[in-house]
């Protein structure tokens, strides 16, 4: 089979208008083995799965996108620009920065920070705010509070690095305001708005990066649930 992109193995038309990514391709298995239909695998290079299968009737997709910018952004662009993919939704982990955060709170990201140089290709005039799709996020909020789970909508930082060297680096987050702390969310934000695309990440608080609570592995994933939940109904209401 000869793929019409570089690093994803599929026929146009095998993927949905809307995908969701967890960074993790075996939660993208989860997600699609549990939430929906008659999933279909149309990929597994680098064993990076995607799905696509049915949720409720209409079409969804779901695949891992891997940690970090790089590795996000390189199937985010094959999804949007070769499969005319529409709208993807980042469903990922996040360390909790500000004063109220607790552990398996999610994070309805409004906006993303970064010190990465991603967007220095773009040859903006400034500085970019990477935002998230208003529609899609009206949706998430809403499908959040039907179903009554702690949630929190603002700003995150999206780092290139995890384990950062930078001195008081969390101290300063939260002196700004910001959420939380990932590695993807403003990459996909910015592609997106590049693309006039839409997009939207919802997070899980799975630590705390002042106090170095966590969760375990079984907790992360039955946290999770919410999350999930939120972004494909979200998703549904979208297409």
């Amino acid at each position: 089979m000869v793929s019409i992109s570089a690093c994803i193995e599929a026929n146009l038309g095998d993927i949905a208008k809307a995908v969701l990514m967890p960074g993790d391709p075996l939660r993208a298995k989860f997600i699609a083995e549990t939430y929906l239909e008659n999933p279909v695998c149309f990929n597994t290079v680098r064993n990076m799965l995607g799905y696509t299968g049915i949720y409720k009737g209409k079409r969804l997709s779901v695949m891992g996108s891997g940690m970090g910018i790089p590795s996000f952004t390189l199937y985010a662009h094959e999804l949007f620009v070769d499969f005319g993919v529409d709208i993807i939704i980042r469903v990922g982990s996040a360390g909790g920065v500000a004063e109220n955060i607790e552990l398996r709170d999610i994070i309805i990201a409004m906006s993303a920070s970064t010190d990465s140089a991603f967007e220095d290709q773009y040859d903006f005039p400034g500085r970019i705010a990477p935002t998230a799709n208003y529609e899609l996020l009206e949706k998430a909020v809403n499908i959040a509070k039907s179903k009554n789970v702690k949630y929190l909508v603002g700003p995150v930082f999206t780092s290139d690095v995890f384990y950062n060297a930078k001195k008081n680096l969390y101290e300063k987050l939260r002196n700004m305001g910001l959420l939380s702390i990932d590695m993807e969310v403003a990459g996909l934000y910015l592609l997106a708005q590049y693309l006039r695309k839409k997009a939207l990440s919802i997070l899980t608080i799975s630590d705390l990066v002042f106090t170095g609570k966590g969760l375990s592995p079984k907790e992360r994933q039955d946290s999770f649930c919410d999350m999930i939940e939120i972004a494909l109904q979200t998703a549904w209401e979208s297409i």
